[in-house]
């Protein structure tokens, strides 16, 4: 028995989670996902962006209810219930517009005779509005995607990820890459920094062609976003054109959003499957 039997370098867990395995991580995280996605058949996706804290309506509802039944309960705890009750309608509003557009897409890929998922439905993977969209789709019957990430407070995927969809990612760059990538169309819901982040990278790819491909984006909620982003601002002061206002499209209605991202998606999208993953392919190259 010879004296020395190291390990091999890619079975050296020590190595693997240093610093100088690094680039051997962040491969990981972008060919595993790859295989899993390829193996599914999912040939293109629709992404949804939003808060993790908005709640279903009926929890929102009684959450207020008895708050509002406690006697000793604060102004400021009822004050916060009431707000999460009034942004409960964007978690309803990302599961319908997911059912629907899963049943559209379902109602495509039959009539195509198609093999594998057209748009399916894919999300950070958390709760709140990511819930809502991977729940809308789960209900529509739908293959949906959950691309989960580690954080300090921990992030658990929803419930309503399809069996095998759901990853589990260490940096936010690879995540985000694959949340993009196969997209075909993006809904943003009201959120926080991390939406705000997810639209502003997708608009400046967009806006900049490092999309080869079309990419229709949805701002939904327009009385919120008016509020949190004006962006009309930097076209007055010349630090973006005014035609990249139309680079996004903002409603307040379901059936409008609905509307307009399958008449988008019939228009640049139907045709075109898949970004790499599957043997029936159009790749079109950079980012898309």
């Amino acid at each position: 028995m010879p004296r020395h039997m190291p390990d091999k370098a890619y079975k050296n867990d020590r190595f693997l989670d240093s610093r100088d395995g690094r680039v051997m991580r962040i491969m990981a995280e972008y060919l595993e996902p790859q295989k899993r996605l390829r193996e599914a058949g999912i040939e293109d996706t629709i992404v949804f962006f939003g808060s993790a804290r908005t709640l279903p309506q009926a929890l929102a509802a009684e959450r207020l209810a008895a708050l509002k039944a406690d006697n000793n309960a604060d102004a400021a705890a009822i004050a916060t219930a009431e707000r999460a009750v009034e942004m409960s309608r964007y978690y309803e509003a990302a599961r319908e517009i997911s059912y629907r557009l899963t049943k559209w897409a379902a109602a495509l890929s039959s009539s195509e005779g198609a093999s594998g998922h057209r748009f399916s439905v894919v999300t950070g993977g958390g709760p709140g509005i990511m819930e809502a969209a991977n729940r809308g789709a789960a209900e529509a019957g739908g293959s949906t995607i959950g691309m989960n990430i580690s954080l300090p407070f921990e992030q658990y995927p929803n419930e309503y990820i399809s069996e095998g969809l759901a990853f589990e990612f260490h940096y936010f760059f690879m995540r985000k890459f694959w949340l993009v990538y196969i997209a075909k169309a993006a809904v943003v819901m009201p959120g926080g920094f991390g939406t705000l982040d997810e639209f502003m990278e997708i608009l400046t790819l967009v806006q900049t062609g490092k999309l080869r491909r079309k990419l229709p984006l949805l701002l939904f909620g327009s009385e919120y976003w008016r509020k949190i982003m004006q962006l009309e601002m930097m076209a007055d002061y010349g630090t973006i054109n005014i035609e990249d206002l139309t680079l996004f499209h903002v409603t307040d209605s379901i059936d409008e959003a609905c509307d307009w991202l399958q008449n988008q998606l019939a228009e640049w999208a139907v045709g075109h499957p898949g970004a790499g993953l599957t043997d029936k392919v159009e790749h079109v190259g950079k980012l898309g």
